[in-house]
């Protein structure tokens, strides 16, 4: 009889418990639905019902990445409102919120990421790197208002400066040289800015660097 009891028992205990599973899944996809929809209200509604902001997605980054990413303005907006909300968290390229903002161009984003204590100086490529390449002035300018080394150097040692030159803007190029980049780095390719605007045929980045290497140090 105490064995019958205890089945039955199990019996309740296991369809409870796939009833929860089959809850938790559901608000998984739900969840992750949204952010991608930029259904603010939906994300905002299982947040309050307990869903875990900060649950790892299906593709290998949380929530606040894959809003930044897509990019779903209202969820960002709500996510960094969360108590307990990561602020710095990678995907699985080593990618910050930071360094996906920066290279977005979001300022604001940006600026609220750092205030809840995101890495300015992460190591390997960092968000001036992104910055730089996206040609955000107002984001570089932020960044290094925030202590962010100018000369960063990526795994293979390319710098922002280079980054702007191949891909960023001319005006992006001549703040980091006002703001102090060394133009005279070379990378582990043996690759110095100047090579990396005329790789990109960035004529106006060229100039701009050419010009300063030619007045000297100081300038």
């Amino acid at each position: 009889m105490i064995n019958l009891i205890n089945y039955f028992r199990y019996i309740v205990y296991l369809f409870v418990f796939i009833g929860f599973s089959c809850a938790n899944a559901g608000s998984y996809e739900d969840f992750f639905q949204a952010v991608t929809r930029d259904d603010d209200a939906k994300v905002s509604q299982l947040i309050a019902r307990g869903f875990d902001a900060n649950t790892m997605g299906p593709a290998g980054a949380p929530a606040l990445l894959t809003a930044i990413r897509e990019p779903s303005p209202k969820v960002i907006g709500v996510l960094l409102k969360v108590p307990g909300i990561q602020a710095e968290v990678r995907n699985a390229k080593d990618e910050s919120a930071l360094m996906l903002a920066a290279l977005a161009g979001m300022q604001d984003v940006c600026a609220r990421l750092i205030a809840l204590d995101a890495d300015v100086n992460k190591t390997g490529w960092t968000p001036l790197h992104y910055a730089a390449t996206g040609g955000h002035d107002a984001v570089i300018r932020l960044l290094l208002e925030n202590f962010a080394y100018i000369d960063a150097e990526s795994p293979n040692q390319t710098t922002p400066l280079m980054m702007a030159a191949m891909y960023g803007s001319a005006n992006s190029v001549k703040l980091l040289l006002e703001a102090g980049a060394d133009a005279t780095l070379r990378n582990a390719a043996g690759l110095s800015a100047l090579d990396f605007a005329e790789r990109g045929a960035r004529p106006d980045a060229y100039g701009a660097i050419a010009k300063h290497l030619k007045a000297g140090p100081g300038t």
